[in-house]
């Protein structure tokens, strides 16, 4: 059974653009949306994401919105715990796949990652 995992080096998640989540005022709270849409640069891409490293530069002190934690994901998207895994492997491969493709090397990496691609 494949077991979620962030992939380091991807950043998928990053890609911020509102206009790809229409509903973000149904689970942020009015606070979280006003700071989802300040990290929201020009392109798109979040403005703590260094395209160079690729990688977070604010990664410990990040908003509870972007971290996959079964708290988290309960209260947001009432994602039970027992159901965190899957829901959170869907979200990533359609993220993935929106940002980079579904044949990318992010994706590939993600399989690989989660325990699909041996």
């Amino acid at each position: 059974m494949p077991t979620w995992r962030c992939v380091k080096y991807c950043g998928a998640c990053c890609h911020l653009d509102p206009s790809d989540r229409p509903d973000l005022d149904q689970y942020l709270s009015g606070d979280e949306l006003a700071l989802y849409l300040s990290m929201v640069g020009e392109d798109g891409w979040c403005v703590h994401f260094d395209h160079d490293s690729r990688e977070c530069s604010v990664y410990d002190d990040r908003p509870r919105f972007c971290r996959v934690q079964a708290d988290v994901f309960q209260d947001l998207y009432d994602v039970e715990p027992e159901e965190l895994n899957d829901f959170a492997i869907d979200c990533c491969e359609q993220q993935i796949e929106a940002v980079y493709g579904d044949r990318s090397l992010e994706m590939l990496k993600f399989e690989r990652e989660i325990g699909v691609i041996h």
